[in-house]
């Protein structure tokens, strides 16, 4: 009992310094805790698969910010990503009868191959060539999903894929474990010594590479880690929907990941995590008024972007919290001197 103890105080001091310190992280933490205890209020189908949903969708839109946003390398066929993994995870589930434990990871696995593929030829792109370039690849696959319907299913897709689990609340564990746990890494990753090399990449390759750093080396892991959290995020959505066909290849879906993260707040990874949690049931909501669904949500995402062109969690949390300007932690909006420098904050 006296370990135990020792243990708890050391869990409670290490959450009141690190959680309860700015607004932003407890926010955080109730997000987490909101996520993981909401079936124990309720249990509705409906609830629970738009959530589902929301989770797969916000990976997806986190692994964009992680290549697009910390290094600089716009990807305007990150739906690439997503149906490979899609694809991987059906066609070896159905042939190689994989269950979906072990079809999702090995979809994430040729999604990092295929961010390989698109990573090799794009290192000396720069800019619009690289948008474009990156938009073409989905296309190209989707061509080759047309061209072998033997295979692919063509129009149809593959269908009759296993159940992620055998019931909706464990769908919904699945998902938002897995989501809350990837976010998390990517987040770190970010955090990281290799997330610095990514920022400085975006700001100025010349300079990276003249101090020495294997630019190349950079981008490509960028690419192959942004590739196997979308393809993992692929591989749960054709487990879930039972089925991958040509709509996970879409330009639609590559642009929506975009605006995710514009909307977000891109250099974030929780920006674009945020703003699926606020924009997919927000759609949803919008069938009430299917005439004027996609205008109103035109409007909603023209409205934050007109006025908190930094994404909307950005602007939240510049408001409730400050920056120091001598030692660059954030502090509480209404401190006058620094939580730890004691640097004056006005």
């Amino acid at each position: 009992m006296g370990i135990l103890g020792v243990y708890l105080r050391k869990i409670y001091t290490l959450f009141r310094g690190e959680v309860l310190v700015l607004p932003s992280r407890i926010v955080v933490f109730l997000f987490f805790l909101v996520l993981l205890f909401l079936p124990v209020v309720t249990q509705d189908l409906y609830l629970l698969r738009i959530l589902i949903l929301t989770s797969i969708f916000a990976i997806l839109a986190a692994s964009w910010d992680l290549l697009s946003g910390y290094t600089g390398q716009m990807n305007f066929g990150h739906a690439l990503f997503f149906g490979v993994g899609a694809y991987t995870a059906a066609l070896l589930n159905l042939h190689a009868h994989i269950p979906p434990y072990g079809s999702i990871p090995l979809g994430g696995l040729a999604a990092v191959l295929a961010g390989l593929v698109i990573g090799i030829p794009c290192l000396r792109l720069r800019g619009t060539y690289l948008a474009l370039t990156t938009l073409a690849f989905p296309i190209i696959l989707m061509g080759i999903v047309f061209a072998i319907p033997g295979i692919t299913g063509g129009e149809l897709g593959v269908s009759g894929l296993s159940r992620l689990s055998s019931s909706r609340l464990y769908d919904y564990y699945i998902t938002v474990v897995l989501m809350l746990g990837l976010c998390t890494i990517m987040w770190k990753i970010t955090d990281s010594k290799t997330g610095i090399i990514f920022h400085a990449i975006r700001e100025d390759e010349l300079a990276v590479r003249t101090s020495g750093i294997n630019v190349t080396r950079y981008k490509l892991l960028a690419f192959s880690l942004s590739g196997f959290f979308a393809g993992i995020s692929g591989g749960l959505y054709a487990h879930f929907m039972r089925i991958a066909g040509p709509s996970t290849l879409e330009v639609s879906m590559s642009f929506t990941v975009v605006i995710w993260a514009v909307f977000g707040g891109i250099v974030t990874i929780y920006g674009p995590v945020g703003a699926v949690f606020i924009l997919f049931p927000l759609l949803e909501f919008f069938r009430f008024w299917p005439e004027f669904r996609m205008l109103l949500f035109a409007v909603v995402i023209l409205l934050i972007l007109l006025y908190m062109p930094n994404g909307i969690l950005p602007w939240v949390r510049d408001k409730i919290e400050k920056e120091c300007p001598r030692c660059k932690v954030r502090n509480v909006a209404t401190r006058k001197t620094c939580r730890v420098c004691v640097a004056p904050l006005d």
